[in-house]
């Protein structure tokens, strides 16, 4: 018999106005996770970035509803959501990170929030970590002020949230597009975020609303200091394709001098600390600020 109480007609209702979209890479250790908690979603697009753990092959068997979209190759986070909107149909589209719990109901309060509030873009939940611990996931441009005192404590319009759990109105992006597919790993967020807040399409954290968020899990494989090592890469790479895009060429330069200079300070104390994975990390780092050109 099961325990679990049955789903109202209202958050039924809500689910059908939605598509999941989750994007994976080596990420078949989430799926489980995943169909506990979107069993009851009825839209569902897993779009496989050229997994090597079988993710892809494995998606039916635990999001059985799920339309799966197997990419030859990875080609990156921003572009592998892409190609999911362009199929979407219904009002609304979650994007959630395969490391991120939202159930039904977490779900259909974002559906009833939007509602109320027909101006937003995007409408977030606030993310926690796995000990229920409050994560910093949303914020003013960074571009104009730093954000600062307490957290929100009801809905509120904001300038960043976290690509992790993301609730968009795609009708609000008409005229913005979606990602950037300059930017393969991090800063696209920001990027899409800023061009909404430019462009006066208001986004909203809803702190009533949460998410539990196990950062940096939503990858694994056979080879974690390379995984490492890509992840230093594309920070450096996005960081610095962000910075020539909003705020100028020249100063992009100047922080990919600073970026060199910190850099190759602190890669042997790591070395020397025995810290393979940071170390990994800052190679990557390396590499990705001395493969930036301004010309791309």
């Amino acid at each position: 018999m099961s325990l679990v109480a049955p789903l109202s007609a209202e958050v039924r209702a809500a689910l059908e106005r939605v598509t999941v979209v989750v994007v994976t890479f080596n990420s078949a250790h989430c799926l489980p996770a995943l169909g506990r908690e979107l069993a009851d979603c009825p839209h569902v697009v897993v779009v496989d970035n050229g997994s090597d753990d079988g993710c892809a092959t494995l998606t039916p068997r635990h999001l059985p509803q799920a339309r799966v979209l197997a990419l030859p190759q990875n080609l990156g986070f921003g572009a592998a959501n892409n190609r999911a909107l362009a199929q979407v149909r219904t009002p609304f589209a979650l994007l959630l990170n395969p490391d991120c719990e939202l159930g039904p109901d977490a779900l259909a309060a974002l559906v009833a929030a939007a509602d109320a509030d027909p101006q937003a873009a995007v409408l977030a939940p606030q993310l926690t970590s796995a000990q229920g611990r409050p994560d910093v996931n949303y914020r003013w441009p960074h571009l104009h002020w730093t954000s600062r005192g307490p957290a929100a404590d009801g809905p509120a319009c904001v300038g960043f949230v976290c690509g992790a759990a993301m609730l968009c109105r795609l009708s609000a992006f008409e005229g913005v597009g979606f990602f950037d597919e300059r930017f393969f790993l991090y800063y696209e967020d920001d990027d899409l975020c800023l061009r909404l807040f430019q462009a006066q399409r208001p986004l909203v954290v809803v702190p009533s609303v949460t998410a539990v968020h196990r950062s940096r899990g939503s990858v694994r494989g056979n080879s974690p200091w390379r995984s490492e090592y890509l992840r230093g890469y594309h920070h450096a790479q996005s960081k610095l394709i962000f910075t020539a895009k909003h705020h100028s060429t020249d100063e992009a330069c100047q922080q990919r001098r600073k970026l060199l200079f910190t850099t190759m300070l602190s890669l042997p104390v790591r070395l020397l600390l025995i810290s393979p994975r940071l170390a990994a990390r800052m190679m990557g780092r390396l590499r990705g600020a001395l493969d930036w050109s301004p010309h791309v």
